[in-house]
């Protein structure tokens, strides 16, 4: 139920809770803070190579001096784990939340369109929107990638920059139930991306609780092997799934009549 008098026309209802839900002017300090948020997460959910691994000091301190928030303090709980560990044991844990978890992918266009053609639609949306903006990415990862996403939210600001997050809401609130459920510390750094968000509706909790208990929207042709992944859960993008196997060949008797065609 509203909690806006029904009185007052929807147009007024819907304008005004936009602007409820609209996040206040930032000053230049508080934007340089959010700039640094959205680096520092995109940074921290990349792949933990030799490169990242060794700038964590530096990560540290870049989480250090943010000032002080519910997001500051999530970050810094996940860089006290992120410098704690040995090499190796990132590197499993990373691919283990991320490239075999089929609910805690990266890929955010995933979760709202599954392996379908609106998929394919939307990531060309988003490619249009990095150019329209003047950025290009490199091309290393699809352009719903988390951590692509993010740097663009960086680069472009808290309106348009910001879009794709929010379009992606329910996808992010997603990922951070899979990762709170494994225990994973990932969870802190999606937490804090989460806190920069408008608070999620009705709409959006019953919609994340249908995505969890369903999956992904799927087609009803060529993806069979999505539909039937493991345990009647989804397969993240990229994931080899094998077919079901095919029954065996069954090889009919010979046929004792010269005229008698194949069957």
């Amino acid at each position: 139920m509203s909690p806006l008098p029904a009185t007052i026309p929807a147009l007024v209802r819907t304008r005004v809770r936009a602007a409820v839900r609209r996040p206040a002017r930032l000053t230049p300090e508080e934007s340089d803070a959010r700039i640094l948020l959205l680096r520092l997460c995109s940074l921290l959910l990349q792949y933990p190579d030799a490169e990242l691994i060794a700038a964590r000091t530096v990560l540290t301190t870049a989480v250090e001096g943010l000032p002080s928030s519910p997001a500051a303090e999530r970050l810094a709980a996940f860089t006290t784990w992120f410098t704690g560990q040995e090499p190796e044991a990132l590197e499993r844990h990373y691919v283990e939340m991320f490239d075999l978890r089929r609910k805690s992918s990266l890929y955010l266009t995933y979760y709202l369109h599954g392996d379908t053609r609106r998929r394919g639609m939307a990531l060309l949306t988003l490619n249009r929107r990095y150019r329209a903006a003047g950025w290009d990415t490199d091309g290393g990862e699809l352009p719903d990638h988390l951590p692509v996403v993010l740097e663009f939210a960086a680069l472009a600001g808290p309106g348009g920059g910001e879009a794709p997050l929010r379009q992606h809401r329910r996808g992010l609130e997603l990922i951070h139930r899979a990762l709170t459920d494994a225990g994973s510390p990932y969870r802190h750094v999606l937490a804090a991306l989460l806190t920069l968000l408008p608070p999620p509706t009705e709409a959006d909790r019953a919609a994340v609780a249908q995505l969890v208990a369903e999956g992904p929207p799927s087609e009803e042709v060529g993806l069979g092997p999505y539909r039937t992944y493991g345990d009647g859960e989804f397969a993240p993008p990229g994931t080899f799934v094998p077919p079901a196997p095919a029954p065996p060949t069954r090889v009919p008797p010979a046929s004792t009549s010269r005229t008698e065609g194949p069957r």
